[in-house]
Parts: C-alpha cells; sequence; structure tokens
C-alpha cells in the first residue's frame, strides 16, 4: 500500500495523560498527521510521570503518543489563540479531553469550532456523559472503573471492589472514542457536515461490563448465578457479587497452579472446562471415567464440586510448568493459556515477530520497548515512530501557517512558543 488509510487526515491532539492520547496514537499508526497541541511550561504532564532516565521523556508520555508532532503554544495569549484558530481552519479532526468546561473557557467551545470549520470532527472524553449529575467532575482511571461497574464485580467475594490492572477508563474510552471519529469521518463523506463525537469514561467502562448488567437482571429473575462460585452453597443478596476467577460466560474457569508456584507468582495457568469438550478434556486430565459419572457428566452435575475438581487438575498440573500444561491440553482442545508476567510479555519472541510488541528509536532515551498495533491488516502494517519531544516541529508548524521566519523569532521571543532546541 502507497498510502496508509488515513493519510491526509490532519488532527489536532489536544489531549492529556491516556484516553485521548491512545486514539489520536492509532489514528497516527494508520497514516494521519496528528499534531499534538502542548502547554509550553513542560507540556503533557506524563512527560514528567514516573521517569526512569532524568531529564528525559517518561515512558508513560513515550508509549502513548508516537509518530505524532508537537506544537508548544500558548494558547491563553491572543497570538496563541490566532495560531490555533488557522490550524482548526484547516483540520479535520481535533480530539480533547481536558477537565469538564476547559474548553468552553479556552474559547474552543464546540459552537465555536463548528463555526470556524463546519466539516471538522470534533472528538471528546470525559469522566461522565452530559446527562449524568456528576458530569462536572474530574475522573481518572480507577474513578472510571468504579463508577462503570468494573470495580463492584472484581475481585473475592470475601474481599473488596478491586480495579482491573487493564487500563478499561483510559485506552479503552480512547479506543471507543476512535470508533466514533472514524464513523463520523465516514458521515462526513455522505452529507459534508463535521460533528461532535463524544465518550464518557463510565460509559466505555460499562460497555465491556454488559455481561455484568447481563447478570444482574438474571439475578432479580430468579435470585441466583449458577455460573458463579457462590452457587448452589453460597448466598446471593439483590446485586451481582464477585465471582473471583470465575468465568463470565457460563463456562467454569479458573486460575490453577503450576509447578514451581511457590517460587514464581506467576506460575498458573487459566484452565477453562467447555460443556462441548468434557470429554476430550477429560482424556487429557487422565480421568476418563469422569465422561459418564453422573456426578460429573453435565456442567449442572459439576457446579456443585466445581473446586473438588480443580483441586484434582492442580494435582496433575504440579510435575509440569504452565507452558509444558498448554502444550497438552490444547492436543485435546481445551481452552487454557499461561498467565504471562509483563516481563514474558516484553520478550514473547511472537508478539514482536508480530509487531504486537516494538522497539523503537527516541531523540534522546535511545531504544525503547513500546507496544504496536493490536489490529492487523493484510493491506499495511503500521510503522511506529520514538514520540516527539516537546516542540520538535513548532516551527515547521508556523511556518506552514505561512509565518515568517520574523513572525516566528518574534513569537518566541514572546513565549508565545516553544521549540526543542
Amino acid at each position: 500500500m502507497s498510502q496508509l488509510p488515513l493519510t491526509g487526515i490532519k488532527v489536532i491532539d489536544f489531549t492529556g495523560v491516556q484516553a485521548g492520547p491512545a486514539c489520536t496514537q492509532m489514528m497516527a499508526w494508520f497514516g494521519a498527521d496528528v499534531l499534538k497541541v502542548e502547554r509550553v511550561n513542560g507540556g503533557d504532564v506524563t512527560r514528567h510521570q514516573l521517569r526512569d532516565i532524568p531529564d528525559v521523556d517518561a515512558l508513560y508520555f513515550t508509549m502513548l503518543n508516537s509518530n505524532k508532532r508537537s506544537l508548544a503554544i500558548d494558547t491563553k495569549t491572543p497570538e496563541g489563540e490566532e495560531i490555533m484558530e488557522k490550524l482548526i481552519q484547516d483540520a479535520d479532526v481535533l480530539v480533547e479531553n481536558m477537565a469538564p468546561g476547559a474548553l468552553d473557557r479556552m474559547g474552543l467551545g464546540w459552537e465555536h469550532l463548528h463555526k470556524l470549520n463546519p466539516r471538522l470532527i470534533f472528538g471528546s472524553v470525559k469522566g461522565f456523559n452530559d446527562d449524568s449529575p456528576w458530569s462536572d467532575l474530574k475522573v481518572y482511571e480507577n474513578v472510571a472503573q468504579c463508577a462503570g461497574g468494573a470495580a463492584s464485580t472484581t475481585g473475592f467475594w470475601d474481599g473488596p471492589p478491586t480495579v482491573s490492572a487493564a487500563a478499561l477508563g483510559d485506552s479503552n474510552s480512547g479506543m471507543h472514542l476512535l470508533i466514533g471519529i472514524l464513523t463520523a469521518l465516514l458521515d462526513r463523506e455522505r452529507t459534508g457536515r463535521g460533528q461532535r463525537v463524544s465518550v464518557s469514561m463510565q460509559d466505555a467502562v460499562l460497555n465491556l461490563c454488559r455481561v455484568k448488567l447481563r447478570d444482574q437482571q438474571r439475578l432479580e429473575r430468579v435470585g441466583y448465578l449458577e455460573e458463579y462460585p457462590q452457587y448452589p452453597n453460597g448466598t446471593f443478596t439483590d446485586v451481582v457479587p464477585r465471582g473471583g476467577n470465575a468465568g463470565g460466560g457460563g463456562q467454569p474457569g479458573w486460575v490453577l497452579k503450576c509447578k514451581g508456584w511457590e517460587e514464581d507468582p506467576n506460575a498458573y495457568i487459566y484452565f477453562t472446562i467447555q460443556e462441548q469438550d468434557w470429554g476430550p478434556t477429560c482424556q487429557a486430565l487422565g480421568k476418563p471415567e469422569w465422561i459418564d459419572d453422573p456426578a460429573y457428566s453435565t456442567a449442572q452435575a459439576r457446579q456443585p464440586h466445581i473446586f473438588d475438581i480443580f483441586a484434582e487438575i492442580e494435582r496433575w498440573l504440579a510435575d509440569k510448568t504452565k507452558y509444558e500444561a498448554v502444550d497438552i491440553l490444547r492436543e485435546y482442545g481445551v481452552p487454557c493459556a499461561p498467565v504471562l508476567s509483563m516481563k514474558e510479555i516484553a520478550y514473547d519472541p511472537a508478539l514482536r515477530s508480530s509487531g504486537s510488541v516494538v522497539e523503537v528509536e527516541h531523540k534522546e532515551r535511545g531504544t525503547y520497548l513500546t507496544v504496536g498495533s493490536p489490529i492487523k491488516f493484510t493491506g499495511f502494517t503500521p510503522t511506529i515512530t520514538g514520540s516527539p519531544l516537546l516542540g520538535e516541529h513548532t516551527d515547521e508548524v508556523l511556518a506552514s501557517l505561512r509565518y515568517s521566519e520574523e513572525e516566528i523569532t518574534a513569537l518566541h521571543e514572546k513565549k508565545v512558543v516553544v521549540s526543542h532546541d
């Protein structure tokens, strides 16, 4: 493919931290010209958070802003506002995830943007949607997980609500926004009009918790949830409980110990018992007698002593590493996977060869590891490049807006803009 699919799409990235940058980074991977607009004093806050090398952009920033350009500008000045309006008039997409009302206070609310450029797609991430009584609240990752229903249904039944390490609130919201922006761009091809596309982090988390909303309705109707560990010997209240590591789709599953678990906290596999594969599962475990035993032959019969079954499987796993166990079980069609540590992920040769994990060069930190595109195409493979330095492309952008060298120098002298030395 000579051109990437989003080649020619101009994106103003008015975002920070994770939700917005995750969205715009993927657009950049797919060919869009993404211009990250940052504060002159420090830029995106993640440039400085959790640094591993002094005075160098943190990995938090580099892993969310690859393939972008950077413009450092003081948008609160008249000159900065003029530059922004020129950029907006020529842009296809503007994405923001600022605090509620921040863009309006800057004079860049949706109504004004739409007048400046009726074809503009305005993408926005907020914590809660406009109809929420909490629409004015600032929201971060774990706040969104709690508000979206994920935390209340995660963890063990005898412990507190638990948040996930996966960015269900941030990157997940960014991916939802990306879907909306691409849909709006397609609609613009038909109508010629831009529109506002908004995603709330609460809604995005809820969208991933739909099976728990399913369970709430089932619980209200029948009073129990048969696939949860609490059934049949435990008790249910009127809300969906936490189910530990149980499978959410009706197929019993659990995290089970493998050889070496005493020293290695990740020497485990996830083992799933599928109804249609019960026979092959029994053969794999060396328990052919379970196939026709009335106490084991159906999911309903197994549920009262499912943990006895898991304990028996753990005995089978005791002399096998998680990799050895998976290699045996896969031959019988048993759904399972090793619990992989982030170190194993980082050095996994298959993930590297597929481009899911990539090494890229950065002008100051050298080579670093980051995620590549999780979406694979037959027509092209995204090339991941390093993130920009703060203001690295400031002068280039101003020149493209037909500012003269003298005007650019004056803007620097007034500290309206900053470029990287």
